[in-house]
């Protein structure tokens, strides 16, 4: 099973996608570990990544699921993920992906990001991401205000439910 951990900057991605990979003895990738230095650098600026900006970094991390996929492993990503084409591209082919939706009021992700230190992402930009976040209809949904303990706990018991959910 892949599980993508989304949402807009600041909801808590690679907190609950590494404390979510650990609980489920599985690998952890942080999709922002593999953008390019020239997002990176345009991010900075305060300038939001285009759908062509996006293409080779969502093109990567599909080649890294892919990889557990065929190995048979589990994975947990953290991920944007904003957009339905974007999980389209990152998920074609794969055998079992959940999506895990981190969500908030905006006033406390602009907090969150006002009070980050030391990530190219500016508070500025979170206007544009929740412009374009399309919600999966089958996502779990996560309150970001949760301890990240209880957000583990809510995806996990969401996560056996789907499992014993017989097929329609």
């Amino acid at each position: 099973m892949i599980v993508i951990v989304m949402g807009v900057s600041g909801a808590g991605k690679s907190t609950l996608g590494k404390a979510l990979a650990e609980a489920l003895g599985c690998a952890f990738v942080d999709a922002d570990d593999h953008h390019t230095p020239e997002n990176i650098a345009k991010m900075r600026r305060g300038e939001p990544l285009t759908d062509a900006d996006r293409g080779p970094w969502l093109d990567r991390l599909h080649g890294l699921l892919r990889e557990q996929d065929a190995a048979g492993a589990d994975a947990v990503l953290a991920c944007s993920a904003l957009k339905h084409s974007y999980r389209t591209r990152l998920t074609a082919g794969l055998r079992d992906v959940r999506f895990v939706l981190l969500v908030g009021a905006a006033a406390q992700l602009r907090e969150r990001l006002t009070a980050r230190r030391e990530h190219f992402m500016p508070p500025a930009l979170l206007k544009s991401q929740i412009a374009i976040l399309s919600v999966p209809d089958e996502a779990i949904e996560v309150p970001i205000g949760l301890p990240t303990a209880e957000q583990v706990a809510l995806v996990r018991e969401a996560l056996t439910a789907e499992e014993h959910t017989p097929d329609a």
